[in-house]
């Protein structure tokens, strides 16, 4: 069972890989650990923070798609209608975008620091973007 180390505005948070569910969402992921830049708040898709995935270049088919994430549900939308990005929900969360919704592949569940999910995404609300740094556990 694999793991990867979310670093947001200051918290750590462990996230184990569902790689039976989503394979090659997880496998691409690995492939270009670590990745860096900044989360921003997700306009449209409630309590989350999203980080715009574009430069990163991962790529992945649909696998394990949900719009309806749960708290802690990393998701990974590889792009369409909407650029690729990762949705870190930290409450209550429909993913969505301008166009609609979007069905992002739940490729890892955060079973590690839950319990300061929503510390971060206020910060991440009130304060504004924050750096985020993913790596391999």
């Amino acid at each position: 069972m694999k793991s990867i180390v979310l670093k947001i505005g200051g918290q750590r948070f462990a996230a184990r890989l569902l790689e039976a569910e989503a394979p090659r969402t997880c496998e691409a992921f690995l492939s270009r650990l670590p990745i860096e830049g900044k989360v921003i708040h997700a306009r449209w898709s409630g309590e989350s923070v999203w980080f715009p995935m574009d430069p990163v270049t991962i790529d992945a088919p649909a696998e394990n798609q949900t719009c309806h994430p749960s708290r802690g549900d990393l998701l990974y939308y590889p792009g369409g209608v909407s650029e690729k990005e990762l949705l870190i929900p930290y409450g209550s969360a429909i993913f969505s975008s301008k166009v609609g919704l979007l069905q992002g592949n739940h490729f890892a569940v955060i079973t590690e620091g839950q319990e300061r999910l929503a510390e971060m995404g206020k910060k991440v609300l009130w304060e504004g973007a924050q750096k985020i740094r993913i790596e391999e556990a």
